[in-house]
This record gives structure tokens, C-alpha cells and sequence, in this order.
């Protein structure tokens, strides 16, 4: 019998070990730093550094999350609380069981990196994770994403989450149960989540984002969110909500605020927290003018995924997407000059929900009241242009419930009613819809909002320039139309005036009015009557 001798590296917990979880590794790298990490990679010809220093990798097959192979363990836990459908899909505890089983006798005797953080930047709903990883750059991205222990903490970590990840490991669909070789599964009584087949790294973070959407309402009444958030000189915290192509990043960047977090935070009693500890940018077009602050994290410790170099250099063609439109940058959120540390701050005082509307209907800005802050926040809408090709002219309409259906394991209601709660409590938080889209008409006839006018207005609405003026409901969505704004000409305030045919603008408006409504179908029977009476007009 040959007796494997266990090698360690790192900073490793006194009350923690892989053996009790039943992994028998053969060489363990513990909570390495970003430099070793990235060295390590290096020597294992598994990437190479831009003429900046980053890391850049390629993650494979996969450059993309694959929201199909994604499954949620169905027990005693899940049963009855979790929205079960095409979202959240079940799997059976016997399946999740022979597959952790078979991943773990997998890595026997192999190498791994295991890195300890923290989700969540408020101590008091923050969870533990120990990921465990096949590939050192894999696990300096968790170094960057997740929220890193001061060193002290790292020998007393103690397990809580587990997150297993094994890009060559794959399943075998006939034999254990899953739909492809790739799979994701979320077991919360266990609180373990199994990625395998895939090498994308944004598995990890979002899998991660979907349990703290499951514990922190469902066992704390705290909001989880899927939003941008900053602060402002005086302690003003301001939320932005938007779809791909809203204008999110570029409107919560504000080198006069401090950054709390681009991407996912919780509400709490008294203050709003950032889940992470870095940010996973989109890079695709990256430039040093149009977002400085994420060109200037492009360094040492930073991982880029799926870029391409220009021929015979190592400089990134930030334009090429011939890997992928998504590629990405993973970095420590203090790469940003004014990130807040730590990533927490009071409860918000305006909240911005961001849509690109297309069809030049919605005003620039309006004020909610509760009711249509909740049905917006579960409607989620935005409007993609169509396509290049000949005769397609007409905007695509995208609804994602709560600004990320696809992270949600409770229904979408108790979000929002959660939302209603958080505004009946702070009624003096004030939320807004943000129209970044077309004024003058839909797509193909009108033109886009000008940002100088959005940006005056969103500056206008956290000073509180807005809390005195004159508003005016809006004839087919009851939204409240400020009248006047400081650097805003008035016309551009009422989108029908902006219209040359004023009739045409009704027409559209019912029409856009009826896709809300069809929308909404979806969950009707699980809303409030209060959420129901927010439901626009679809006649005049």
C-alpha cells in the first residue's frame, strides 16, 4: 500500500480541513497571494501577461455562464420556498450526492488551491466560503471577487459554503442525471456548490450571488440586489439598477462619490452592503477614455479573461471579439481610486432604476411612487435595438424581474414586496425611473438621450434640486414627470412633446403599455393588489 504524502502551502485555518469534507488531496496551496498565483499560472503555461502585468487567460469552451446546466438540490429545505421552473431547476439529493462523491475521488492525490473569504461585506450576514480549485488562476480570481480575510482570520476560518470547482471533471449525462458534461449545482442544506466541465469563472461568483438571493431574505428580511452603489461626500448612498446597455456602469461611475460596489449589495436594517471584493468588468471596447477607472485596474493581480493581443505584442485589442464578446477583467475592488473600504454604507436615499428604452416613450426621469416602484423593480424592463440586417427595424423588448431573474430562487414577488417593505420603513428614500434610451421618437427616427442631460439629471435627483418642482403624471404609466431640472431644457422632460406627431407617441405608448401588461402576466397571481394597481393604462 502506498501512502501519499500531503503537501501544503499557504496560510491554512487551525479548525479546518479538505479530510473533513472527505477530499484526500496530494498537494494543497493555501490562500496564495495574487503574485504567487499568478506566477504559478505562469509556469504552467496556462496564461500571459499583457504589457501591463495582468494575467490574461483563456477559460476554455465556456466564456459564459450556461444558465440551463445550472440545478438546485430539491429537499426538505427547498421544497416549498424555491420558484422551481426553467430558472431554478431541480435535481434530486441522489444526483448532487454521486457526483460530489465522484468529484472528490477525482482529485485524489492532485493538486489544488483553496482560497477562505467572505461574502458579504456587513459581519453580521456575511457568509464564509472555502472554494477549492483545479487551476491558480481560477483561484486568483476568487482572491479578487470574494471579500479577503485579514490574516488572523485565515488560521480561524471555519467551514461554512463549500464551492467545488473542476473544469476537467465532467459528468456523464446518461449515467448521473444532468443535461450536458457541464453542470452547476446548488445544494443549501449541504451549502455546497458543485461546478464541473465549465471553466468560467463567473459560475463561482453568480452561484455564490443566487444562495445569498436565497438566505438573506428568506432568513434575514435583508434585500439582496443586483445593482451598482455609491456614496456620496455627505453619507448619501444612491443604488443603480440596469439591464446590459443601460448606462449602469458609466452612470454609478462619479469620480465626486465613492464606489461601494459595481454589481451586488444588500439592504439591510440601517445599511446597504457590497456582497464582493473586486469587480468582474466587462472589458469588450475597453478604453482609457470612455472608463478610465477600470483601464488604469488593468495591472499586476488582475485577470483577464478571453481577450486577444494585437498581432506579434502583448498589448490587448480591447475591440477584438473573436473569443468572445464577453470578455472580462477580475479585479480587487481597491484598484479603484475612490472604492469605499469597507464596502458598506447607510441605507439609500435615491434609488435609480435604468432602462434604455428604445421605443421613446418613457420620460428621461420619473419619480415612483411604492406601488410602481415595485411593479418597475419586478418588470425589470429594457429595450435592445434590433439588428443590422436589411428591414429590421423594429426594438427588441428584454424583461428580467428584479434587474436579474436569472439569480432569483424565490419568486420574483417576495423581492419585491421585500422592496415595498424597505420604502414603507424609509419613506424618505426616494426611487426613480431613468430613461437612457431614444427621445423624439422610437429607434431609427428619434436619437439617443443626450448623457450630459442624464447625468444633470441623476445629479439633480441626489442633491434634492427635485424635491420641490412641479410633477406631472404621465398619461399612460401614471409615472410622475418632473417639470423642470436644473441643466435640462423642459421639453426633453415630456417625451410626447418631443415627438412631431403627438398621436403617433399615444399609439406607441399604448403599445409599450400592453408588452408591460403581457409581461406582468407571468406573476399576477403571486402579486399584492398594491403591485397589480401600478399596472399601466393600455387605453386612452
Amino acid at each position: 500500500m502506498v501512502i501519499m504524502e500531503l503537501r501544503e502551502f499557504g496560510t491554512k485555518s487551525s479548525s479546518f480541513d479538505l479530510n473533513s469534507i472527505g477530499l484526500n488531496a496530494g498537494t494543497i496551496h493555501w490562500n496564495l497571494s495574487n503574485e504567487k498565483l499568478t506566477a504559478q499560472t505562469l509556469e504552467l503555461g496556462q496564461g500571459t501577461l499583457n504589457d501591463k502585468g495582468a494575467l490574461c487567460v483563456n477559460t476554455g469552451k465556456f466564456t459564459g455562464r450556461s444558465p440551463k446546466d445550472k440545478f438546485v438540490v430539491k429537499d426538505d429545505l427547498t421544497e416549498n420556498s424555491v420558484d422551481w421552473g426553467d430558472i431554478n431547476i431541480a435535481i434530486t439529493k441522489e444526483v448532487f450526492d454521486n457526483l460530489y462523491q465522484k468529484m472528490r475521488s477525482y482529485l485524489t492525490g492532485k493538486e489544488v488551491w483553496v482560497r477562505n473569504c467572505y461574502a458579504g461585506a456587513d459581519p453580521d450576514y456575511r457568509l464564509r466560503v472555502t472554494v477549492i480549485n483545479t487551476l491558480p488562476w481560477a483561484n486568483l480570481f476568487c482572491s479578487n471577487l470574494f471579500i479577503r480575510p485579514a490574516e488572523n482570520e485565515l488560521t480561524a476560518f471555519e467551514k461554512e459554503w463549500v464551492i467545488l470547482q473542476i473544469p476537467e471533471f465532467e459528468a456523464d449525462p446518461a449515467v448521473d442525471g444532468t443535461r450536458s458534461a457541464n453542470f452547476t449545482i446548488v445544494n443549501f442544506t449541504e451549502k455546497v456548490i458543485l461546478i464541473g466541465g465549465t471553466a468560467y469563472t463567473g459560475e463561482m461568483k453568480k452561484g455564490i450571488f443566487s444562495v445569498l438571493n436565497f438566505i438573506l431574505p428568506h432568513q434575514y428580511n435583508v434585500l439582496p440586489m443586483h445593482c451598482s452603489a455609491n456614496e456620496g461626500k455627505d453619507g448619501d448612498v444612491s443604488l443603480f439598477f440596469g439591464l446590459s446597455g443601460t448606462g449602469k456602469t458609466t452612470l454609478s461611475a462619479d469620480a465626486n462619490r465613492s464606489l461601494i460596489g459595481d454589481d451586488e449589495h444588500g439592504w439591510a436594517d440601517g445599511s446597504v452592503f457590497n456582497f464582493e471584493g473586486g469587480c468582474y468588468a466587462k472589458c469588450i471596447d475597453l478604453s482609457a477614455e470612455k472608463e478610465p477607472e477600470i483601464y488604469a485596474a488593468i495591472k499586476p493581480g488582475t485577470l483577464l479573461e478571453n481577450i486577444s493581443f494585437f498581432k506579434d505584442s502583448n498589448v490587448v485589442d480591447f475591440a477584438d471579439a473573436s473569443i468572445t464578446e464577453n470578455t472580462r477583467a477580475a479585479y480587487p475592488i481597491d484598484y479603484i481610486p475612490n472604492a469605499k473600504e469597507p464596502s458598506l454604507g447607510g441605507k439609500p436615499k435615491n434609488i435609480f432604476f435604468l432602462t434604455c428604452d428604445a421605443f421613446g416613450i418613457l420620460p428621461p426621469i420619473s419619480k415612483l411612487t411604492k406601488a410602481q416602484a415595485m411593479y418597475h423593480f419586478i418588470s425589470g424592463y429594457t429595450a435592445k435595438v434590433a439588428g443590422t440586417e436589411v428591414g429590421i427595424t423594429e426594438p427588441q423588448t428584454t424583461f428580467s424581474a428584479c434587474f436579474g431573474r436569472v439569480f432569483l430562487p424565490l419568486h420574483p414577488t417576495k423581492y419585491a414586496e421585500l422592496l415595498g417593505e424597505k420604502l414603507e420603513k424609509n419613506p424618505d428614500v426616494n426611487v426613480w425611473l431613468i430613461n437612457t434610451g431614444w427621445t423624439g421618437g422610437k429607434y431609427g427616427v428619434g436619437k439617443r438621450m443626450n448623457l450630459k442631460y442624464t447625468r444633470a439629471m441623476i445629479n439633480a435627483a441626489m442633491r434634492g434640486d427635485l424635491d420641490n418642482v412641479e410633477y406631472v403624471p404621465h398619461v399612460v404609466f401614471g409615472l410622475l414627470k418632473p417639470q423642470s431640472c436644473p441643466g435640462v431644457p423642459a421639453e426633453v422632460l415630456n417625451p410626447r412633446t418631443t415627438w412631431s406627431d403627438p398621436e403617433a407617441y399615444d399609439q406607441q405608448a399604448l403599445a409599450l403599455a400592453q408588452l408591460f401588461v403581457n409581461n406582468f402576466k407571468q406573476y399576477e397571481d403571486e402579486a399584492s393588489e398594491e403591485i397589480r394597481s401600478a399596472s399601466p393604462r393600455t387605453t386612452l
